[in-house]
C-alpha cells in the first residue's frame, strides 16, 4: 500500500462506520419515473427531472437530429470558434424566457455561480450567503476572494443586520431561489427591498424554480412579481426540469459582457455541444407550452404531502417538488432508504455534509413522470416502516 493510499485508507473506514459513505448506482435505462439497478426495476423518487423531459420523444429527436447536422461536440471554447447558431438561438430564447435582455450558457451551473462570484466580486468586497445555499454558490463565494458573510436561513431581516455594518466597496447577496435540499422558497420581495436599500446587488441561482415555479415554469422570481430591476442577476440550470445539461446567467447587457470579458469558467472551457442546446430548446418549449405537466406535479406534491401528514410524518413548508423527510441520525436515513429499495422504492439518505449536522433526511422528489398509484406505493411503504414514537 502507497503512503496515499495508507493515508486515505482510514478516512474512508470512518465515513463508512459514521454511515456517510457515498455509493455510485448504475443506471440501466434512460431517466424517467422508473430505473433499472443491477437488474431491479425501481420507482425512482431521487430524479430532479420535474417535468419529465429527459427522455421526451421531442428532446430525444432534436439532440439526434443537431448531432447529425452539429456533429458530437463544439471543438472549442465559446469565444474561439465553439460558440455555434444553436448556442446564440438558445441564448436568445432564454432570454426571452426570463424576461431579460441576455443570457449567457455554461457547462454546468457550478461553473455558472463560479462565473458570477468572481467577476463581480473580488479582494475588498463583500458576498452575503444564505446559511443552506448550494454548495456552488458557497464555493464560488469562497473562491471570489471577496469576504464571505453568511446570514440566517430565510431571513432578510438577518441579512439587512449584515449589510448594515458592511463597509465593502461592492456588495452582492447570493441565494437559492429554492432550497435544494429543503424545498422552501426564498423570501425573494423581502430580500430585494433589503438589498435596494443597502445599494446591493442580488443574485438569485434558481436551478429548482425554472420549469416548474411560476406562469409557464419561469422561476421563483417571476412568482414573486420581481424583474431585472430587483433581482439583477438570475441563475438557472438546464439539467434539472430542462431534462438536459448545462446552465445559463440572464441578466442586463452590461453583466453578460462583463461575464463573456471576466468569468474564468466561460473564457476557459469548451462550450457544451450544439447538440445539446438543440435538445435544450426542444425541453423550453415543451417548458412554456405544458402547463399540464405542472398542474400534475402540484396534484402528486399535495397527495403526498396529505398522505405523509395522516401516516404522523413531520413536513416542512416546501410546496415544491423537494419534499424532505427529516429523520435526524445518519444511520436512520441510511436504514429508512434501504427499506424503501428492500420494497422497490429509490429515495436517497442525504447526510451531512450536504445537509447540516443532525438533519439527515430522506430527499423524496416528485416528477410529472410519476402516477398518483406509485405516489401511493410510496406513502404505503413509508406507513410501514416509518419509525414512531414511543408513547
Amino acid at each position: 500500500m502507497s503512503g496515499l493510499d495508507e493515508t486515505l485508507a482510514p478516512e474512508l473506514a470512518e465515513l463508512a462506520a459514521r454511515h456517510r459513505y457515498r455509493l455510485r448506482r448504475i443506471a440501466e435505462d434512460p431517466a424517467g419515473a422508473e430505473v433499472t439497478l443491477a437488474g431491479r426495476r425501481l420507482v425512482n423518487f431521487c430524479s430532479n427531472d420535474y417535468l419529465g423531459l429527459a427522455n421526451h420523444p421531442e428532446v430525444v429527436a432534436a439532440l439526434r437530429d443537431g448531432a447529425e447536422r452539429w456533429g458530437a461536440g463544439s471543438g472549442a471554447a465559446h469565444l474561439v470558434t465553439g460558440h455555434s447558431i444553436p448556442h446564440h438561438a438558445l441564448e436568445e430564447e432564454l432570454a426571452d424566457f426570463t424576461g431579460r435582455p441576455r443570457a449567457l450558457l455554461f457547462s454546468t451551473g457550478y461553473m455558472a455561480n463560479l462565473a458570477v462570484a468572481g467577476a463581480l466580486t473580488g479582494r475588498g468586497d463583500a458576498l452575503f450567503e444564505d446559511r443552506l445555499n448550494h454548495a456552488s454558490l458557497i464555493d464560488a463565494a469562497r473562491l471570489s476572494g471577496a469576504r464571505v458573510l453568511r446570514f440566517r436561513h430565510g431571513e432578510a431581516a438577518a441579512l439587512a443586520e449584515r449589510l448594515a455594518v458592511a463597509e465593502a466597496a461592492r456588495k452582492l447577496v447570493l441565494t437559492d431561489g429554492v432550497f435544494s435540499m429543503d424545498g422552501d422558497i426564498a423570501p425573494l420581495t423581502d430580500l430585494a427591498e433589503v438589498c435596494k436599500g443597502h445599494q446591493a446587488w442580488l443574485g438569485v441561482d434558481d436551478a429548482h424554480g425554472f420549469g416548474v415555479v411560476g406562469p409557464e415554469g419561469r422561476g421563483s422570481t417571476v412568482a414573486a412579481g420581481l424583474g431585472i430591476d430587483d433581482i439583477p442577476i438570475l441563475v438557472g440550470t438546464l439539467g434539472k426540469a430542462f431534462g438536459t445539461f448545462g446552465a445559463f446567467v440572464a441578466g442586463s447587457e452590461a453583466l453578460i459582457e462583463t461575464l463573456i470579458q471576466k468569468a474564468r469558467t466561460y473564457i476557459f472551457t469548451t462550450a457544451l455541444p450544439p447538440a445539446v442546446a438543440e435538445a435544450t430548446r426542444a425541453a423550453l418549449r415543451r417548458v412554456r407550452a405544458d402547463e399540464w405537466r405542472r398542474d400534475h406535479l402540484r396534484a402528486l406534491v399535495a397527495r403526498f404531502r396529505h398522505g405523509a401528514q395522516a401516516i404522523g410524518i413531520s413536513l416542512g413548508e416546501s410546496e415544491t417538488p423537494i419534499q424532505p423527510l427529516v429523520v435526524g441520525a445518519d444511520e436512520i436515513a441510511v436504514c429508512l432508504s434501504e427499506a424503501l429499495l428492500e420494497r422497490g422504492l429509490l429515495v436517497s439518505a442525504i447526510r451531512p455534509p450536504t445537509v447540516p449536522e443532525g438533519t439527515a433526511r430522506l430527499r423524496v422528489t416528485l416528477s410529472a413522470a410519476h402516477s398518483g398509484a406509485q405516489v401511493d406505493r410510496l406513502l404505503d411503504a413509508l406507513a410501514e416502516i416509518w419509525p414512531r414514537e414511543e408513547a
